[in-house]
């Protein structure tokens, strides 16, 4: 069973019963409708922004919990749909139980076996329903995307798939068929060539016999020059003995010929029809699994998340024997990599929620295909879009667009606005104008516009060709000094790019996005801005293990190029060049 930073654990007869909001997987049903929670993973930080999406979209309260990263809201299965709709959760799945005050044995050994006994108690119905409904969903929308080796293929295409196999089983067992004729004949070849050398030979002697005996008569003769005709009718009889002879050795070769002619075809035809019979009957055998799908064994992994320093237990002997009690009692088969059911294990300190996956991938893998060293989750994009609150009608700029994930997103979900994408290296701008034509041929595809707002230019990130206060937002992705740029460069970067967003946003109401892992020497470029930008808010997310901050700033109506800090700026530049002039008088 895999597990990923922790384990699992299960409440036996001393355990706190099921919490209030995990019960909903009880309600009564009517009709075929059942009320269940969605639990959804969110990028860290953006809880609350997934929660308001959950309430725009679907109408329900989401309750975020104490692990930080998740949120789960009740949804009844008429509307399961709408879950995959939402654009702020990278994984979606339905809840079997959550218990909120789990209390843990001291020893492992009796936390193990109350997870074994765990598995037996737990109620499967409800979830393994809404499991098997959401799959006829996905098939349905199509929001099944390829990926990791789990994708799960149609009906159709499974067909499709086992007739090619046995197509591909029944040729090697043609060509054995053909291989036992071959070899058949081969034998039977031989026989027949062993046959007309024995019959040669057997003929050769005989006809040295009847010559000897010529000779012999021949001799006879020369020697007795008195011999009567009697003699002479002698020699006849002899030679006409010898060729009888000769004639009868003929016949018995010619006769041993055809019958081991005769036997050889039959041997080759016995082979043959054995190859076929037994072709046949692998066949049928193949013929009658395919007539039986519904016999598949269902093949699952238990995957297990724990986070906390007080559990005694590890997440892989979680997860183990979690597994194999689940094995056990449903006789499902364990396969870590092409399973169809993941159940999940997720334990935070003293909380325990256990699930069935409804997503095989992530869904934050929706518009990229040209990725880049540092490209951004669309999930990650989608909630930093939010806070932003973009309008109709504004004009979003992304300086530093690396493969566009930022603006794509925007170009989707907020396409009242329009967005200009850039980046200095050709690169990054090949890889954005990729991700952009492969977004616009998937919706031709679909039938949709496949039109986008977004344009994109390659250009110096210190000197946009933008007029001063024509942009509404800024948005990007800035370095953080490690797989790109550096954390020395930063410090001259970091403020020439602040300036110049600042010539380009609107006064007093332009708003920027920024987000970056490199928080000292961001902190101190905002401050020598010279109150051009105000610090409204922070978000402190998880980027690939990097704890980074998004910051939203809003520009002031300070105008550029006036404020304190340019005066001082500008002052400091003319008392450089006096003290030059004076240096150069005195020398």
């Amino acid at each position: 069973m895999s597990s990923e930073e922790g384990g699992a654990a299960e409440p036996g007869p001393d355990t706190v019963g099921p919490s209030t909001s995990s019960s909903t997987n009880n309600d009564a049903i009517t009709g075929d409708v059942i009320t269940i929670t969605i639990g959804a993973t969110v990028p860290t930080g953006f809880e609350l922004t997934a929660a308001e999406e959950v309430k725009e979209k679907i109408g329900v309260d989401a309750r975020i919990s104490k692990d930080r990263g998740r949120i789960y809201f009740p949804i009844t299965t008429d509307e399961l749909f709408q879950v995959h709709l939402l654009k702020s959760v990278d994984n979606l799945f339905v809840v079997v139980e959550e218990y909120h005050l789990y209390p843990f044995k001291e020893s492992k050994e009796e936390t193990l076996m109350e997870m074994m006994q765990l598995a037996t108690t737990l109620p499967w119905t409800n979830a393994l329903a809404v499991w098997k409904l959401n799959g006829t969903l996905k098939k349905k929308k199509g929001y099944r995307k390829g990926g990791n080796g789990t994708k799960v293929k149609s009906k159709r295409e499974a067909t499709d798939a086992t007739v090619a196999d046995t197509e591909q089983q029944e040729l090697p067992q043609a060509a054995s068929a053909a291989e036992s004729q071959t070899k058949a004949e081969s034998a039977a070849s031989a026989a027949e060539s062993q046959t007309k050398a024995e019959s040669t030979a057997s003929a050769a002697e005989s006809q040295k016999k009847a010559e000897s005996t010529a000779s012999a008569a021949d001799s006879q003769t020369k020697a007795e020059s008195t011999a009567s005709a009697a003699d002479s009718q002698t020699k006849a009889e002899s030679t006409a003995s010898a060729a009888e002879s000769q004639t009868k050795a003929e016949s018995a070769a010619s006769a041993a010929d055809s019958q081991t002619k005769a036997e050889s075809t039959a041997s080759a035809a016995e082979s043959q029809t054995k190859a076929e019979s037994a072709a046949e009957a692998e066949t049928s055998a193949q013929d009658s699994e395919e007539a039986e799908p519904e016999a598949k064994v269902t093949k699952f992994r238990v995957t297990c998340n724990r986070a906390g320093d007080k559990h005694s237990f590890t997440s892989n002997e979680a997860a183990r024997d979690f597994g194999g009690a689940v094995q056990e009692f449903f006789q499902w088969k364990a396969d870590m990599t092409k399973f169809d059911i993941e159940v999940l294990l997720n334990i935070h300190n003293d909380e325990v929620v256990i699930g069935i996956a409804l997503t095989e991938e992530s869904l934050h893998r929706r518009n990229i295909s040209h990725f880049g060293p540092t490209t951004l989750r669309s999930t990650l994009c989608y909630g930093m879009l939010r806070l932003c609150k973009p309008q109709a009608s504004d004009i979003i700029l992304d300086p530093m667009c690396g493969t566009g994930a930022i603006p794509l997103e925007g170009a989707i979900e907020f396409n009242s606005s329009f967005y200009l994408a850039g980046d200095n290296n050709d690169m990054a701008v090949n890889r954005t104008v990729n991700n952009v034509c492969h977004i616009q041929k998937r919706r031709a595809e679909k039938g949709s516009a496949s039109g986008l707002p977004i344009d994109t230019v390659q250009w110096d990130l210190c000197n946009l060709p933008i007029r001063t206060g024509s942009v509404d937002i800024v948005i990007t992705d800035m370095p953080f000094g490690k797989r790109m740029g550096s954390r020395k460069k930063n410090w001259d970067l970091y403020p020439s790019c602040l300036r110049e967003m600042a010539r380009v946003c609107t006064p007093g109401t332009g708003k920027a996005v920024l987000l970056t892992q490199d928080k000292k020497c961001f902190t101190k470029a905002i401050s020598r801005m010279g109150g051009l930008w105000r610090r409204l808010h922070t978000v402190w997310v998880n980027v690939g293990g990097l704890h980074a901050g998004v910051y939203l700033l809003r520009r002031t109506g300070a105008v550029f190029g006036q404020t304190p800090e340019d005066i001082h700026e500008s002052r400091g530049t003319v008392n450089a060049q006096g003290d030059e002039n004076g240096n150069k008088e005195l020398s």
